[in-house]
């Protein structure tokens, strides 16, 4: 195969397997942690004075400005390895609301990429929610419906947080559920925390159990930042995560995040120490072989621009503030990526 030709399959989002002379198509789903995206304009419904340019923060329209610019080359450059193009999903969280997705799929270095944009504002006390933004050429978005996370404080008051998302749709004609997360933080501890992300399994535990009340052998993809690592509890004892796919049956949950997490990779950096909160779970099916579209390598988006180049903290990620101080960064979380791909056969079905 020419070079000339090989280039033209890797545009497209192809690649070829010398082993069997098929063409895969690969398609690249990601998830980011935009970090207190926020306009500048005061909620009067939550908890975001310090996000205006009166507040604590100094949130100018300049700053605003300068976070879009610095989210849309993030996104621009996610999966371009294989893919040479913007995820075809995105899961998003800490946003404010559906105005600054608008801005960010409006700025010119995404805006011929056709992004739809899936939003609902959730209950959240500082109205930080989930989202999706989504490729218009290749996802085709069905049904969608936010589950409500019932959480109860030490003083058994209701603690607001973010809603779970999920969305039904067409990958490439192949029909996906897709569950977008953003788990309660370790606020006071871990160990304090734990439960409320236990519940926040066990929620999807639930959404997983209704849809294959609906669906038979469904294809599911779980997205997010969990505040938990990939063998934490919430994962392997509540969701029942497997991180190697020998013997894998279809509606068990693979996670191929936690292979990288074992060999020291994160996707954030606390106290000289990294952790892999950032993660994707998917069901069997998509890494067995037992659906036309598999996972096929998942990975962190770490490229040197999005880390501190020098000092204490060199290889963290360059994050917007940092101790108050504005930075002028990214997000203190680097987004996740997976490339699932579907065979093409070059030469037919023989």
């Amino acid at each position: 195969m020419s070079v000339l030709r090989m280039c033209i399959f890797l545009f497209c989002g192809l690649v070829i397997s010398a082993q069997d002379k098929n063409l895969y198509q690969i398609h690249t789903i990601a998830f980011y942690n935009a970090e207190n995206l926020f306009d500048t304009l005061k909620d009067s419904l939550v908890f975001d004075d310090a996000f205006t340019p009166e507040g604590s923060f100094h949130w100018t329209q300049e700053r605003y400005k300068k976070k879009i610019e610095n989210l849309a080359k993030v996104i621009s450059g996610i999966g371009e390895r294989y893919r040479m193009r913007p995820p075809d999903v995105i899961g998003l969280c800490e946003v404010e609301n559906l105005k600054v997705l608008q801005d960010l799929v409006a700025h010119p270095v995404l805006r011929n990429f056709n992004y739809g944009i899936i939003h609902q504002d959730g209950p959240d006390e500082r109205g930080i929610d989930v989202a999706m933004l989504f490729n218009k050429r290749t996802f085709l978005p069905v049904a969608i419906k936010q589950h409500s996370l019932q959480l109860l404080n030490e003083q058994r008051f209701r603690e607001y947080t973010r809603n779970q998302l999920v969305v039904y749709g067409f990958l490439d004609n192949e029909a996906f559920y897709l569950i977008v997360n953003h788990w309660p933080s370790r606020r006071g501890g871990e160990t304090r925390s734990r439960p409320h992300r236990i519940a926040a399994a066990e929620l999807n535990l639930s959404i997983i159990d209704s849809i294959e009340q609906i669906a038979f052998a469904p294809r599911i993809i779980g997205m997010g930042d969990f505040n938990d690592n990939p063998t934490d509890y919430s994962f392997i004892k509540v969701l029942r995560t497997k991180g190697k796919s020998k013997d894998l049956k279809d509606q068990e949950l693979f996670n191929p995040m936690e292979q990288l997490f074992l060999k020291g990779e994160g996707s954030l950096a606390y106290r000289d120490r990294w952790s892999l909160f950032d993660q994707f779970y998917v069901s069997g099916n998509l890494r067995n072989g037992n659906a036309p579209m598999q996972v096929w390598k998942a990975g962190i988006y770490n490229p040197p621009f999005l880390k501190i180049q020098q000092g204490p903290y060199k290889g963290y990620p360059l994050r917007t503030y940092a101790g108050g101080r504005y930075t002028g960064g990214y997000s203190d979380h680097f987004p996740v990526y997976m490339y699932l791909i579907k065979q093409q056969s070059l030469l037919g079905n023989n």
